[in-house]
C-alpha cells in the first residue's frame, strides 16, 4: 500500500495535556470494526476528558446500551439524553441550548427518524411530522435518496457541534464497513444534488468533516491480524475518500508483558521450593506458552501496524473480566491518559 496523498493530520498530537489533546477537535468519531471494543473506548475516552475538567457529550447512533453500562447506568439512552457522570447544573444560553458543565458527560442516542422529527419542527411542521413519519416517507425518500438517512444523523452532530453546548462530542460510529459510507455519503450528495435544502445540509456536513479543528476520527483495533488489517484499509480509505483527519489508533485488548514468562514451569517451581502436583505444573506450562505466543503475535502486529500506518498508538489494556462498569472503566481511562500523557510533543501538523 502506498503513501497517502497527504500525511494524516492530527492536530490531536501537538499536545501532551489530556484537556488540551481533547480539545483540539469538537467532534471525535470513533469507528472500528465490530467485536474491537469501540463503545467501550468511547466510555473510556469520555470518562478521561470529563476527568480532565472537560464537558462531554455522547452520541450512539445504534442503541448500544454499552456506553450506559460502564458508567454504571441501567437506563436505556433515547433522543433526549441522560447524565452519566454528573458534576453541576446544566445552563441555558437563552436560546434553547443547554450547556453540558464541566466534567459532565452526557450521552444520547441520535436516529435518522428523530433528526427528521426535530427538523420538521424547528421549521413548523410540528403538527404533521409524527404522520409523515408514520406513513413511511423516511424510508420512501431514502429509497429514492442514497444516503438521506447518514446525512440526517450527520446533520444533527454538526447543529449539536456549532451549538457549544459540550467541549468535547464522541460518536459512536456504525462498524468500519458502514462507517465509510456513513461518512462519504455527504460528498456524494454533494456532488449529485444541484440546489436545495438537502445539498445546503450536505455542504454544512462535507465542511464539518474536512476540519480537522471541528472533526477528527478516532480508529478503534486490536492487536490482531485481521483487525490490524482492517483498520489499515480504513484509515487509508476515510483519509483518501472522506478527506477526515485522523487522530492516533486506539489498540484496544493488549496484554502487559511479563518477565517471568522466559522462566519455564518447572524450573520455576524447582526454584521456588514448592511441590505441584504434575496436572497443574502441566496446565501452568500451557498457560505460560499460550502467554508468551500471545505477546509475540501481538508485538508483530503492534510493529506492523505502526509501520504501514504512521499514527501514533494509545494501547490499552487487556481486562479479564466478564464485563466493564465503572472499576474496569476507570482503569481503561487511565490507561488512555497515560498514553496521551506519552505523546511526543511535535508542531502541529496544517491541514
Amino acid at each position: 500500500m502506498g503513501a497517502p496523498t497527504r500525511g494524516p493530520d492530527t492536530t490531536l498530537l501537538g499536545v501532551m495535556e489530556i484537556s488540551a489533546f481533547c480539545s483540539q477537535s469538537r467532534v471525535l468519531i470513533v469507528a472500528g470494526k465490530g467485536g474491537v471494543g469501540k463503545t467501550t473506548m468511547v466510555a473510556a475516552l469520555a470518562h478521561m476528558a470529563a476527568l480532565a475538567g472537560l464537558s462531554v457529550l455522547v452520541v450512539e447512533l445504534e442503541g448500544r446500551t454499552g456506553v450506559a453500562t460502564a458508567f454504571g447506568s441501567e437506563e436505556p439512552l433515547d433522543y433526549a439524553g441522560s447524565v452519566l457522570r454528573a458534576a453541576g447544573a446544566e445552563m441555558d444560553d437563552g436560546e434553547g441550548t443547554r450547556s453540558i458543565p464541566k466534567g459532565t458527560v452526557r450521552a444520547r442516542t441520535i436516529t435518522p427518524d428523530d433528526a427528521l422529527l426535530e427538523y420538521l419542527a424547528d421549521h413548523g411542521m410540528r403538527r404533521i411530522s409524527k404522520r409523515l413519519l408514520s406513513s413511511g416517507i423516511v424510508d420512501i425518500v431514502a429509497g429514492a435518496i442514497p444516503g438521506i438517512r447518514d446525512i440526517l444523523v450527520l446533520g444533527k452532530v454538526k447543529q449539536i457541534e456549532r451549538s457549544g453546548m459540550a467541549d468535547l462530542v464522541l460518536v459512536d460510529a456504525p462498524a468500519t464497513g458502514h462507517t465509510m459510507t456513513f461518512l462519504s455519503s455527504a460528498g456524494g450528495l454533494l456532488d449529485a444534488a444541484r440546489g436545495g435544502p438537502i445539498r445546503s445540509q450536505a455542504a454544512d456536513v462535507v465542511a464539518l468533516l474536512s476540519d480537522p479543528k471541528r472533526c477528527q476520527v478516532a480508529l478503534v483495533t486490536l492487536p490482531e491480524e485481521m483487525p490490524v488489517n482492517e483498520v489499515i484499509e480504513a484509515a487509508y480509505q476515510l483519509e483518501d475518500k472522506v478527506g477526515i483527519a485522523l487522530g492516533p489508533v486506539i489498540v484496544n485488548g493488549c496484554y502487559p508483558p511479563l518477565d517471568s514468562l522466559d522462566t519455564p514451569t518447572e524450573e520455576a517451581v524447582r526454584a521456588a521450593g514448592v511441590a505441584l502436583g504434575t496436572d497443574l505444573v502441566d496446565a501452568l506450562e500451557a498457560a505460560r506458552r499460550f502467554r508468551v505466543t500471545r505477546q509475540e503475535l501481538q508485538g508483530d502486529q503492534l510493529g506492523r501496524l505502526a509501520h504501514q500506518l504512521p499514527l501514533p498508538q494509545l494501547r490499552v489494556p487487556f481486562l479479564f473480566t466478564a464485563s466493564i462498569g465503572p472499576e474496569e472503566l476507570g482503569v481503561l481511562s487511565s490507561a488512555l491518559a497515560d498514553g496521551v500523557e506519552a505523546l511526543s510533543d511535535p508542531a502541529p501538523v496544517s491541514p
